[in-house]
């Protein structure tokens, strides 16, 4: 294994420099990544390697990794950030894909919500509660979007009032991908739907005409493969209102798979079929943009014949 360990930086606006290191090896054999852990630590428990797994702080081929039996293959690049981050450390509920100063990216179970109002469990109140503690109230995490509570994936939040600010000012240079699981087949391989969408008293989302009160929003998609009767797609949004992506593949005659309340079947009870897989985005200190991205949840193609359960 070739090893090459170097330090980066990145300055924020306060003219602090924060310095992370970070170990890249390039593999050159077959081996799975927990054995190619347990090769770099030696000293270590597999228990402690696992949990360095799930921690989020390994990437292969600039992709985090948090499957111990993934298959690594000669010329593979495994990237371990040595500093790793406070989140991923503290055992949450859900992988941390990345962390540093600034932001924090998880990986979004479905059925729990962004942030709410009526004070339930939500993301973001899990990950302030432990960053007020940590730093002693001087982070906290400030929602930059939201992904429905339907919706699992990738989720950025920021851990001051001006990272945030800084994000969402450079917001359109972002680029958001979704799997999702339709059903039936789309009559394009690829296409961009474009309407105005609008929300009702009942808190249901629809397209409509251009009107004060109407978005105008923009989704692409592309087929990747049918499966059975169903057909997974890419789905790329230009904008993110509320709901986008479920009202227009709905809009096209292919609702997503258990989105019962835009027109899916509704003889199960499913888990809805979207997951954010990636997002890449400007980072509001360091000048580049970071792309994070997370692997499809298991089960997702599988459909049986019966109700399934999820928070």
């Amino acid at each position: 294994m070739r090893a090459r360990r170097g330090e980066g930086e990145k300055r924020g606006k306060d003219k602090r420099v924060l310095k992370f290191r970070i170990v890249r090896i390039t593999v050159n054999k077959s081996i799975t990544l927990i054995e190619f852990l347990a090769e770099q630590y030696p000293d270590s428990p597999r228990t402690r390697i696992k949990k360095l797994l799930q921690s989020g702080t390994i990437r292969i081929n600039d992709k985090p990794v948090t499957m111990h039996s993934y298959k690594l293959n000669p010329g593979d690049v495994v990237e371990i950030n040595k500093q790793g981050g406070n989140a991923a450390r503290a055992g949450f509920p859900f992988p941390v894909l990345f962390e540093d100063e600034d932001v924090i990216v998880v990986d979004k179970p479905a059925g729990k919500p962004t942030s709410s109002t009526d004070g339930s469990v939500n993301i973001q109140e899990i990950i302030s509660e432990f960053l007020k503690r940590q730093r002693k109230g001087k982070y906290r995490a400030f929602v930059v979007h939201r992904l429905d509570k339907e919706v699992s994936g990738v989720l950025l939040f920021a851990k001051t009032r001006e990272a945030m600010e800084t994000i969402k000012d450079k917001w359109q240079e972002t680029e958001k991908h979704y799997y999702a699981l339709v059903e039936g087949i789309p009559k394009k391989t690829e296409d961009t739907i474009k309407s105005w969408l609008i929300e009702d008293k009942s808190q249901k989302v629809h397209s409509t005409h251009e009107s004060p009160d109407a978005k105008f929003s923009i989704t692409n998609y592309r087929t990747i493969k049918q499966v059975d009767k169903n057909t997974l797609i890419d789905v790329k949004t230009d904008t993110g209102r509320k709901n986008q992506i479920r009202v227009h593949l709905s809009d096209i005659g292919c609702p997503i798979v258990g989105d019962r309340k835009y027109g899916a079947s509704d003889e199960f009870k499913r888990r809805v079929r979207l997951h954010a897989y990636s997002l890449s985005f400007p980072h509001p200190s360091a000048g580049k943009m970071i792309t994070v991205k997370s692997p499809m949840p298991d089960g997702f193609l599988s459909l049986k014949q019966r109700d399934e359960h999820y928070k």
